[in-house]
């Protein structure tokens, strides 16, 4: 373990965020890192539990305790607090691929099942993750590393974000031939264009690609396949596919008024930016503008709070948030005991930000819009909003948000994004090969299986499990790696 008194002796510290009015004047990263011999010191805060549940990734609730990865938390947390930087990188790299994006984007599942975070402040694990992969990259020790023996064996990875690059990654190491296609003009899928610059700058990406393609995996970009690139030609070229496109599908929002001018999908709004920043630094104006508009966002989610964010980076005069769902207590409730993920309110980068510019929360809690408000011209102008109350339903007896009576309010608006989930995945690339969908309108495969109707054909990320956490497209990525490599090889000695 490290310290055996360290939990103790040393209070929690993270990387410092800039301010947030002067980190809204640029689209960078704005956390400033521990220095080395203070993430050392971080790390003898771990106790190396006789049961560490931060490794678990087991379901308690419904809801993820610890990491879906495994990660050997602390067993690298001793190695950094010994500062054997490179042992404790090996440690990291062995279950997870990609931990230059875990430590910026996950919400650190593995800290919210921390045994020293039950009574006082978790062990800051995914501080020290990121230190040790930056360290890594610094030192040479995440060089590239190309298989000595290759199989002969060809797959091809349909999808290049998390869950489609963790499987290339495995399968690449193992000694296949690996081609990653990707419909986009950059490798990277949601990592790339649906998570901000802010929270995920994307020479992060470009560097891990860049490395794997010196190891020998193949990246072709503009290839949308099921349109531009027949699918019986891959069936034919490759001994193995794997369908990791997401659940890109996004989740509407049906009522009167929806066909005003000026309501976009959060994808698209987000997506929009981040291109025209790097391709322009914005100059190419080929972006959805939040620029001294009043904007609306429809939905809570991270994805919601991104919307916050950039919106207020493109200049908004004013940023309003709509939550269905009650405010979350900011304590864990009785009945949401540690190890469960805690259900408390969390007041993310975006929603600081607007509250440090605009003096208030964003966040309008228990709200929905009945209707969309336009002008003559068919343009946005404004919306109608409801307040929900928990109700139950008479027919099933189950506990509903339903309408609350004369709670009708009008809201001024001529920017509306809607940040309300997805629905599955997007059918034509299913269609392509044939693949059955379940009922929620993924991608269907027998349980513990990621093998689909379709022979040689298997699917995993988003695209089989539904929207998810990046760490669980990781995992779902390695996993069928294993699966595809057991299918070819007849055995398989890739970690899961």
């Amino acid at each position: 373990m490290g310290k055996p008194t360290g939990f103790m002796d040393y209070s929690r510290q993270t990387a410092e965020a800039a301010a947030p009015r002067e980190r809204i004047k640029n689209f960078n990263e704005f956390h400033i890192p521990l220095s080395k011999e203070e993430q050392q010191i971080q790390a003898a805060r771990c106790m190396a539990c006789g049961v560490p549940f931060c490794q678990s990734g087991m379901e308690l609730m419904g809801m993820t305790s610890g990491c879906p990865l495994h990660n050997l938390v602390p067993e690298w947390n001793d190695l950094v607090y010994t500062g054997n930087w490179e042992q404790a990188y090996n440690r990291l790299a062995k279950t997870n691929n990609f931990p230059e994006f875990t430590s910026r984007v996950c919400p650190a599942l593995c800290e919210a099942a921390c045994t020293c975070g039950h009574y006082g402040d978790a062990v800051s694990v995914k501080e020290n993750e990121h230190g040790i992969i930056e360290n890594a990259y610094e030192q040479g020790f995440a060089r590239p590393k190309p298989p000595k023996v290759r199989t002969g064996k060809k797959v091809a990875v349909i999808g290049s974000g998390p869950a489609g690059l963790a499987a290339a990654d495995q399968l690449n190491k193992r000694g296949h031939q690996v081609t990653v296609y990707e419909r986009e003009d950059r490798i990277g899928g949601l990592l790339m264009y649906g998570i901000p610059n802010m929270k995920l700058e994307k020479h992060v990406i470009d560097r891990k690609v860049n490395i794997m393609r010196e190891e020998g995996v193949e990246f072709i970009t503009g290839a949308n396949v099921g349109k531009d690139v027949k699918t019986a030609k891959l069936l034919k070229e490759y001994d193995r596919i794997i369908l990791a496109c997401g659940a890109k599908n996004p989740r509407d929002i049906k009522a009167p008024g929806r066909d005003a001018k000026g309501i976009y999908f959060a994808v698209d709004f987000l997506s929009a930016t981040t291109k025209s920043l790097l391709d322009s630094d914005l100059r190419d104006n080929k972006y959805i503008s939040a620029k001294g508009k009043k904007v609306v966002i429809i939905g809570g989610g991270d994805t919601g709070n991104d919307c916050v964010g950039t919106s207020i980076r493109h200049g908004a005069s004013s940023v309003t948030q709509l939550e269905m769902m009650p405010k979350a207590p900011d304590q864990r409730a009785d009945n949401n005991p540690w190890p469960q993920w805690p259900k408390v309110c969390k007041t993310d980068y975006g929603q600081e930000e607007a509250i440090a510019l605009f003096g208030h929360d964003p966040r309008m809690y228990q709200t929905t819009v009945k209707e969309f408000l336009k002008d003559k011209n068919g343009k946005l102008c404004g919306l109608i909003t409801v307040k929900l109350e928990n109700r139950q339903d008479e027919k099933t007896g189950r506990m509903v948000m339903a309408e609350a009576p004369g709670s009708e309010q009008k809201l001024e608006a001529d920017l509306v994004l809607i940040a309300a989930g997805f629905l599955g995945t997007e059918k034509y690339v299913a269609d392509a090969f044939g693949i059955a969908l379940n009922e929620r309108t993924n991608v269907k495969t027998e349980p513990e299986s990621y093998e689909t109707n379709v022979k040689h054909v298997f699917a995993a990320g988003d695209m089989r499990r539904g929207q998810s956490l990046v760490v669980w497209a990781i995992r779902e990525g390695r996993e069928v790696a294993r699966a595809v490599d057991e299918s070819l090889m007849g055995y398989t000695n890739l970690g899961a």
